[in-house]
């Protein structure tokens, strides 16, 4: 008899659950703008763009699933001084100040989960493996180390989506690995020890615009 039951519920919830899923696939297309910096390298913020693709799979009114595929300009601007002396015999100490856009541009694969509420806003989160496609640390700094090729990062944010396709999103990424791949800081103390707090990670503002296609 309980078995009989338990089959039944099931056999119900199944039958709820086809009867309201509805799920649609929506291509589109995305851009925007990126302010980007690099935390413990006494950096500002430096402005790109990213632009790339997305698949919106829509299992009901509330969770969308939104793989996406997008390139994006990233890294940091610097400023730093530097001591001349115009003359050995008669030095003459002169303070010369250097701004150095640092450039570290990604392909990134998200899996992000979009929460819809009420008529058009939602939230979102969800990963991102970065893939490095261009840098110019080695040209522009007198750094010797060169960022590694990947960083694994946390998206979240939030926006509003209107009726006829066109989206608007507003987010924060937070990059999870070390440019340089150190779990810590090079500087030691006398115990040896690295300092956990000063990893180089990348961080990002995006403000930007998408539009699905009905495939209908």
């Amino acid at each position: 008899m309980k078995r009989r039951v338990i089959t039944i519920i099931c056999l119900v919830l199944i039958g709820i659950f086809q009867s309201n899923a509805q799920v649609t696939l929506k291509p589109g297309v995305k851009g925007g703008v990126v302010f980007s910096r690099l935390t413990n390298f006494d950096s500002d913020f430096k402005t790109g763009f990213y632009l790339g693709g997305q698949l919106a799979i829509k299992f009901n009114k509330l969770y969308t699933l939104q793989p996406e595929i997008v390139y994006s300009q990233q890294g940091a601007n610097s400023n730093y001084s530097a001591l001349l002396i115009d003359d050995y015999y008669n030095p003459n100490i002169m303070t010369v100040n250097n701004s150095v856009k640092h450039s570290l541009d990604y392909l990134s694969l998200s899996a992000i989960s979009k929460f819809s509420f009420g008529t058009g806003f939602h939230v979102i989160v969800g990963p991102s493996l970065d893939f490095k496609v261009h840098d110019n640390f080695e040209k522009s700094y007198f750094y010797n180390d060169s960022p590694i090729g990947f960083d694994f990062a946390i998206v979240g944010g939030f926006g509003y989506s209107f009726s006829n396709g066109l989206s608007f999103d507003a987010r924060f990424k937070q990059g999870m690995v070390d440019i340089y791949g150190n779990n810590y800081n090079t500087n030691v103390d006398n115990n040896n020890n690295g300092n956990y707090d000063e990893v180089v990670l990348n961080q990002s503002f995006q403000l930007g615009l998408s539009y699905s296609f009905d495939l209908k």
